[in-house]
């Protein structure tokens, strides 16, 4: 019984620095991209809203045309864009569904909400949803990429600022 627990507390040792390994990484990655924070903070805002945008395929696009447009790093905009991956691309998007029904005040009578039961492999089961679907998908998602997005820029650029003060004077942050 006492091996079973010590191998718990081990196994969730291992994952708390595992987590600490990558989010290390990220962030030094983040760190070490050229450019003027502003700049790599247009990028990752950019990216982060690129990547909460339904159009799989066109995410990456949408990210290098917008940080173009904004002057922003488009390797960290592309990089961002991943927030919506294999693994998070069903929880995101409903989470994003939700919000634009919550919005839009589709959920507010019993007729009007969709059941989120779709059996996605059938294309004319999809396009039976209609243009509702997609309308409240598309305004969640634009909606929560445009938080997410800003709360990203002044995430990045506290990061990226308190990073130039540490090594322009490392003797008075230490």
């Amino acid at each position: 019984m006492k091996k079973q627990l010590s191998r718990r507390k081990a196994s969730v040792v291992n994952i708390k620095q595992s987590l600490r390994r990558f989010c290390r990484y990220w962030y030094l990655r983040l760190v070490r991209l050229q450019g003027h924070p502003h700049q790599i903070a247009r990028g990752v805002a950019v990216g982060t809203f690129s990547g909460f945008i339904p159009w799989m395929g066109f995410q990456i696009l949408i990210a290098i045309v917008l940080a173009w447009l904004v002057r922003g790093n488009k390797i960290a905009a592309m990089a961002l864009t991943w927030i919506s991956n294999p693994v998070t691309n069903l929880p995101i998007f409903l989470f994003n569904y939700k919000v634009g029904e919550w919005l839009l005040g589709l959920g507010q009578t019993p007729n009007t909400s969709i059941k989120m039961e779709w059996d996605l492999n059938s294309i004319t089961q999809l396009k039976s949803l209609g243009l509702n679907v997609f309308i409240t998908l598309f305004f969640g998602s634009f909606c929560i990429g445009i938080l997410a997005g800003t709360f990203s820029y002044f995430l990045t650029l506290a990061i990226l600022n308190r990073r130039q003060k540490i090594r322009r004077f490392p003797a008075r942050l230490g």
